[in-house]
């Protein structure tokens, strides 16, 4: 499918191309595993390039992950959650995913200006993570499912391995 005439109409080849052309690296770090709201935390750190995420800017995405994780017990959690903070090139996010019952997560999405931790807000609904986010939270399902789900021994041994289990380094 090379002709745009060949195309669906709804597909927009010009932006696709856009993006295919800017599409880069991003580096991933962990930032450990903390409590927050009850809930153990897996933290990382998203960075475009030029940008960086500081031991400020991770404890602001913990505040804001732990006020929304107060709520966890009427989303039916189970305690454990991963935070991402992503310095973006067009501004801040940060990702709260938890696992809650029935095999299922939970996600919210926060963003806002660079470097202005105090004006992120809930994204919008339908916001989704990106190529980079996803990537981290693909790792993570794997991990909990490596660990906690399919793990053997006592449930303390399974936790720390899980929290042990990341991923850092470029993300495509």
């Amino acid at each position: 499918m090379s002709d745009r005439k060949e195309l669906p109409e709804a597909v927009d080849a010009t932006s696709l191309l856009a993006l295919a052309n800017g599409h880069h690296d991003r580096t991933v770090r962990a930032l450990g595993t903390r409590e927050a709201a009850g809930h153990l935390v897996k933290m990382y750190a998203i960075e475009a390039p030029g940008r960086a995420v500081t031991d400020q800017d991770a404890t602001a995405a913990l505040r804001i992950a732990g006020a929304h994780l107060e709520l966890g017990h009427v989303r039916g959690t189970l305690g454990l959650a991963v935070v991402i903070l992503h310095a973006g090139g067009d501004g801040d996010y940060v990702l709260v995913s938890s696992w809650i019952e029935g095999y299922m997560s939970d996600l919210a999405v926060f963003v806002g200006p660079a470097g202005r931790p105090d004006q992120l807000r809930p994204g919008r609904v339908g916001l989704a993570p990106c190529v980079w986010e996803a990537a981290v939270l693909a790792h993570e399902r794997d991990a909990f499912v490596r660990h906690v789900l399919d793990g053997v021994g006592l449930l303390g041994d399974r936790l720390a391995a899980w929290g042990a289990d990341v991923t850092e380094g470029s993300v495509r």
